[in-house]
């Protein structure tokens, strides 16, 4: 008796796409990145969704099969956002993998609900701008001399930092815009209270002027550090 063969995990992926419907695949991923954005994961809903299109759930059953197989044509699209620069040999990995990660942080923070399903996605099947870019990722820590089997945990370590610092940021942002104030009113406030504690007046804190470029000067110090981290690590395995 041949052996019981195991159901393939479904995937959108594997899914044939469906010729001559009205609504197509990317309409739908198209809305569903605006809902997104607009009202955050929580908000995402088939029926919604279906409402925001002029369509009913059904229609969108036709290109999906549930709400996951929705998350993860999002997650690619907004993958396809990323810029990925080459480094032509080891003496321009650093600064690929840099700017790599400059638009990791960037695509975050225009869509700060992705940082909390790239968990839920890419487990057994990857869409083509995920494989895409996490590929040409990759081959920016292997042209800096990573042995293969570290290649993956040197990039992993990267996209965890940005991950995490981006989430914040992204955090941050959605608390000042339901305050109804500008970034800059908002950190003014917070250093006028601070100031206000410590009896000092807040004078002198000329950074609190521009709180976004204190955000990318936090952001890069911490990649910075990474960075110099993992090219004492190569130093250390050069033959």
């Amino acid at each position: 008796m041949p052996a019981e063969q195991k159901p393939e995990i479904a995937s959108v992926w594997t899914r044939p796409r469906r010729q001559r419907e009205q609504l197509s695949r990317e309409q739908i991923v198209a809305e569903a990145v605006r809902l997104l954005d607009a009202d955050g994961i929580e908000a995402l809903s088939m029926r919604k969704l279906g409402t925001r299109l002029d369509a009913g759930a059904t229609s969108l059953y036709r290109h999906v099969a549930n709400k996951d197989e929705l998350i993860e044509l999002v997650v690619d699209e907004v993958y396809g956002e990323l810029t990925v620069p080459t480094a032509a040999g080891p003496e321009e990995w650093r600064d690929a993998a840099a700017r790599s990660a400059y638009s990791l942080r960037a695509m975050i923070l225009r869509h700060p609900w992705v940082a909390s399903v790239l968990g839920q996605v890419g487990l057994v099947h990857l869409g083509p701008n995920v494989t895409k870019m996490s590929e040409r990722m990759a081959a920016v820590y292997r042209t800096a001399g990573f042995r293969e089997a570290e290649t993956e945990l040197a990039l992993s370590t990267v996209i965890s930092y940005v991950i995490g610092m981006a989430t914040s940021e992204a955090a941050y942002l959605s608390l000042i815009a339901r305050s109804g104030r500008t970034e800059r009113e908002f950190a003014e406030t917070l250093r006028r209270g601070g100031a206000a504690s410590e009896g000092d007046g807040g004078a002198g804190d000329a950074r609190a002027e521009d709180p976004e470029k204190v955000r990318e000067e936090t952001f890069d110090y911490g990649l910075q550090r990474v960075l110099d981290g993992l090219r004492t690590r190569l130093d250390s395995t050069a033959p």
